[in-house]
């Protein structure tokens, strides 16, 4: 039974570690190293509307956590006993691994979001869904800078 606990408890801490390790500072201040050094068009506006999102990854994220946590749960499993009982300790790992994997991947691909509506200085009203950032909370009337790349942007106060 202790080995049982034991490639449980390793099982969870494996994947909470793997669960952690795909969430950089996705904010709004945030920039990832590919987005150094490039132009972007920059707008000014003013906050119309601010609304609570969630954002969900977590069809993007659930595979691979599935993977992982039947893969880890697998070798762990064929530690336990020995001959058809290490096999069926193998297979049932994986199963568990694979179940908990998927339900750590999900819980950690939704996120908090906010889906600012705003007015441009040109009268053109836009609307961005960005992850929300508690050091960075927006209100309506707020001036705002938008910072556009591509088909991407992000809202910065101003």
């Amino acid at each position: 039974m202790t080995q049982y606990v034991n490639l449980h408890f390793i099982l969870f801490l494996s994947l909470a570690t793997l669960a952690g390790c795909t969430s950089p500072n996705p904010y709004g201040d945030a920039y990832g190293s590919q987005e150094t050094r490039t132009v972007q068009q920059v707008y000014y506006g003013t906050i119309d509307k601010v609304a609570p999102v969630t954002i969900d990854a977590s069809t993007q994220t659930n595979a691979i956590g599935t993977i992982a946590g039947a893969a880890i749960g697998g070798i762990l499993g064929s530690k336990v006993g020995g001959g058809s009982g290490s096999d069926i300790a193998a297979i049932g790992g994986g199963l568990l691994g694979g179940y908990a994997g998927s339900e750590v991947a999900e819980k950690a691909g939704k996120r908090n979001g906010v889906n600012l509506t705003i007015r441009l200085e040109d009268g053109k009203i836009i609307s961005i869904v960005q992850e929300a950032d508690p050091n960075m909370i927006f209100q309506p009337g707020q001036a705002v800078q938008v910072n556009v790349s591509g088909d991407t942007a992000r809202v910065v106060p101003r």
